[in-house]
C-alpha cells in the first residue's frame, strides 16, 4: 500500500508535468542532492521554443522588475511543506453544519497547505497586506539567518519562531523586504483562483508601484482589470506639510481576463423612479430618450409629422438617431413618443425591462457609496460595545462592493491577511440581502496584541481571538436582523490552526534508521495528536476540501470515520483483522487510509490489498 506524503503539494513536480505534457522533448532526467532520480526541465531547449534564433545562454539585456532577494522568494513559493492543519473544535462555530473555515497561522505555509484541496476553486479573493509605511510588521521567510543575527534583529517571534520584523524605512531593504514577502504569497494565491477567478488588493502609494509590476508578472499585464481609488477619509489632515492623503487603491487582477465576468453593481431604486407608463404601454414603464444625435449623418436627417400635423426636423447640428425606414418600424411597434398631445418633439422610448439591471463600476469610490475608514471604526466599535481594537479597518460596504462584482452565490472567498475579518463580515452580510451561500476561508497570523492595548485589557490575546469573535458577533446580528430570510444564513466557521507535522521525524527519514529501531517504534504519529488531526491531515495531503460534513462509525469496536459520505474513509486505531477490514471496504468509499500500524499482524497487512481489491475495487487504499 502507498504512503500518504503528508506535505504540500510539490509545486515544482507539477510545473514538470505540466511542461511536459506541452513539449515532452524539454523533460530530461537528474539526479538531485541525494542521489535520487527526478524528471527536469532542459531550460535551454525550453526557451529554444520560444525563439527563431538559436539561443546560447548568457546576458541579453530585457526588462524585468527584480529587487534584492528576488530569486529566492520564487523559490519560497515553490518549497514544499510538512507542516498541518489541526481542527480546534472548541473555538469554532457550529462545527458540524458550517461551511466557512478561519485558518490561524503564517499565510504563507497555510496557502501552500490549501493547494490540493483549492487549486483553481476559489471565485474571488481579497487582501488587505500590510502597506509597508514604516511601522508595518512583516514576515521575514529567510530562515537561513543564524542565531546571532536573530539577536541582532529588531523584531518579535511568532509562535512558530519565524521572525515577525517591523520593517522600518531606515532599513536598507525596506523595498525589497516587502517585495520578497508579497511574492511568493500571490504565487500561490494565484494557483487557487478558479480560471474566471480574481483577486483585489488593497494597498496605498508606499508599495503600490511595486505591488502592480509583482501583479503584472505573477497574473500577467493582460489580466490587468482596474485599479479603484477608495476614498478613505472625508476630511483633510492639516498638519500634513504637503498634501492630505484622503485615498487608498484596490489593484484587481484576474486569473484570466477572457473568462472572468463581472456582475456590475445593482440599479440604485432612485435611477428605476426615472420610469413612468404615461400611456399604459403593456410592456410596463419607460423613460423617453432624445431620437436627435450628432455628428451629422444626411441620410438620417429627414422631416416628421407629428400625429397633430406639427412638422419636425433635427435641431441644427444634429440628426436622428434611426434611419426614415427604422423610425417607421419604432412608430409601428409604438417605441416613440409624441407627448400626451401628440404634438411634441419625437423621442424613443426605452423600457426597464429591456434595460441592463446592473451599473458598470467606476474606478473611484466615493465614501458615501461604500463608507470611509472612520465608519468603519465605529461600526466595528459598536460591535465590541464600545471598545476601539482597530484603527484603521476597511469597511464592511468596501468588500461587500468586491464581493458583489465578482462571485456568484455559490463562491469562495479567501482573505489570507483577514485582519479584524471584515471580509467574513462582508460574506455574511451579502449572503443575507440576496439569499446567497457564499463560503468564506479567513487566513490570520495569531499576532500577540500589545499589553497596553484596549484589545489586551478586553481579554483578546491575539488578533486571531478578535477576528474569531468579531464573526460570531457579525453573524448574530446580521441573523436577526435579517429575520425569517435568514434561518439557512450559515454564520459559523471551522478554526483549523497551523502546526507541526502529525508525523514523527522517522515517517520522513525511514531510511536513516536500522530495522531494530523501526520495529521498536510503536507508532509513526506524535503521542499529543488525535484522530481529527489525523483525518485532517489526510484532508490536506489528497485534497480534499476541508469544510464537509463527516460521522463517526463504530465497526467491531473500532472508530472509523467517515468524511463527506465516502470521499474518505479513515481507520487509525490498533489491531484490525480482516473481518473488520473487509466491512470498512463494504463501505465502498472513494479513498481508504489506515494508520501504519493499524493491522493485527503482518498478514492481514498483506492481505488487505488483495481484498479490497475484490469488494471495493474502485478504493484508493493508503497508508500513515
Amino acid at each position: 500500500m502507498e504512503k500518504m506524503r503528508m506535505e504540500s503539494m510539490d509545486i515544482v513536480a507539477q510545473n514538470v508535468e505540466n511542461i511536459g505534457n506541452l513539449f515532452p522533448d524539454c523533460i530530461t532526467e537528474a539526479r538531485d542532492e541525494n542521489g535520487k532520480i527526478q524528471k527536469v526541465v532542459d531550460r535551454d531547449r525550453l526557451m529554444q521554443k520560444f525563439s527563431h534564433k538559436i539561443i546560447r545562454g548568457g546576458t541579453t539585456e530585457r526588462y524585468e522588475f527584480t529587487w534584492v532577494g528576488k530569486n529566492a522568494s520564487r523559490v519560497e513559493a515553490n518549497t514544499t511543506t510538512n507542516k498541518t492543519l489541526r481542527p480546534c473544535i472548541e473555538e469554532s462555530k457550529d462545527w458540524d453544519n458550517t461551511e466557512n473555515l478561519y485558518i490561524e497561522g503564517d499565510n504563507l505555509e497555510v496557502l501552500k497547505l490549501l493547494q490540493n484541496s483549492y487549486f483553481n476553486k476559489v471565485k474571488m479573493i481579497y487582501i488587505d497586506p500590510p502597506y509597508n509605511t514604516g511601522n508595518d510588521f512583516i514576515y521575514i521567510d529567510d530562515f537561513a539567518q543564524n542565531i546571532d543575527e536573530y539577536e541582532e534583529a529588531k523584531g518579535s517571534f511568532d509562535e512558530e519562531g519565524n521572525r515577525l520584523f517591523k520593517n522600518t524605512d531606515t532599513n536598507g531593504r525596506f523595498h525589497s523586504d516587502w517585495c520578497s514577502m508579497i511574492y511568493p504569497r500571490l504565487v500561490l494565491a494565484r494557483n487557487l483562483l478558479a480560471n474566471d477567478g480574481v483577486i483585489f488588493i488593497s494597498i496605498d502609494d508606499n508599495e503600490q508601484e511595486n505591488l502592480k509590476k509583482i501583479c503584472d508578472e505573477v497574473f500577467g499585464e493582460k489580466n490587468f482589470i482596474a485599479q479603484v481609488i477608495w476614498e478613505r477619509a472625508y476630511a483633510p489632515v492639516n498638519l500634513k506639510k504637503h498634501f492630505s492623503e484622503n485615498h487608498d487603491y484596490i489593484i484587481c487582477y484576474a486569473k484570466d481576463i477572457d473568462k472572468a465576468i463581472c456582475n456590475g453593481l445593482p440599479r440604485a431604486s432612485e435611477a428605476n423612479d426615472r420610469y413612468s407608463n404615461p400611456d399604459n404601454d403593456p410592456r410596463g414603464i419607460w423613460k423617453s430618450d432624445n431620437l436627435s444625435v450628432g455628428p451629422i449623418v444626411q441620410s438620417k436627417i429627414y422631416e416628421i409629422i407629428t400625429p397633430g400635423g406639427r412638422k419636425v426636423l433635427p435641431p441644427e447640428g444634429y440628426c436622428w438617431r434611426l434611419s426614415k425606414e427604422k423610425f417607421k418600424e419604432f412608430v409601428k411597434d409604438n417605441r416613440i413618443w409624441f407627448g400626451k398631445d401628440g404634438n411634441n418633439v419625437p423621442s424613443i422610448k426605452r423600457f426597464l425591462t429591456e434595460v441592463k439591471q446592473s451599473i458598470t463600476p467606476m474606478t473611484i469610490w466615493k465614501y458615501s457609496e461604500v463608507g470611509h475608514s472612520q465608519d468603519a471604526k465605529q461600526n466595528l466599535k459598536k460591535l465590541f460595545d464600545g471598545k476601539s481594537f482597530f484603527d484603521y479597518p476597511k469597511s464592511v460596504e468596501l468588500i461587500k462592493r468586491c464581493i458583489q462584482l465578482y462571485s456568484n452565490e455559490s463562491s469562495i472567498i479567501i482573505d489570507f491577511f483577514s485582519g479584524s475579518a471584515t471580509t467574513a463580515h462582508a460574506v455574511m452580510q451579502l449572503n443575507a440581502e440576496d439569499g446567497g451561500k457564499r463560503k468564506f476561508i479567513m487566513v490570520q497570523l495569531p499576532e500577540k496584541t500589545d499589553e497596553k492595548s484596549e484589545a489586551f485589557k478586553a481579554g483578546y490575546k491575539n488578533i486571531c481571538e478578535i477576528g474569531k469573535e468579531r464573526i460570531r458577533r457579525a453573524g448574530e446580528k446580521i441573523k436577526e436582523e435579517a429575520g425569517l430570510n435568514g434561518q439557512d444564513l450559515d454564520i459559523g466557521f471551522r478554526v483549523l490552526k497551523l502546526d507541526s507535522s502529525n508525523m514523527k521525524d522517522i515517517y520522513y527519514s525511514a531510511d536513516e534508521y536500522d530495522q531494530g529501531m523501526l520495529e521498536n517504534m510503536q507508532s509513526n504519529t506524535k503521542e499529543d495528536r488525535t484522530d481529527l488531526d489525523l483525518l485532517f491531515g489526510c484532508l490536506v495531503d489528497w485534497g480534499l476540501e476541508l469544510d464537509k460534513p463527516y460521522t463517526i462509525k463504530e465497526i467491531n469496536g473500532h472508530k472509523v470515520h467517515i468524511y463527506n459520505d465516502g470521499d474518505l474513509v479513515a481507520c487509525f486505531e490498533k489491531d484490525l483483522d480482516m473481518k473488520t477490514i473487509d466491512e470498512i471496504a463494504k463501505l465502498q468509499a472513494l479513498r481508504v487510509v489506515f494508520s501504519d500500524n493499524s493491522f493485527v499482524d503482518s498478514a492481514t497487512k498483506i492481505n488487505v490489498a488483495e481484498h479490497f481489491k475484490m469488494i471495493a475495487p474502485d478504493s484508493d487504499i493508503k497508508v500513515i
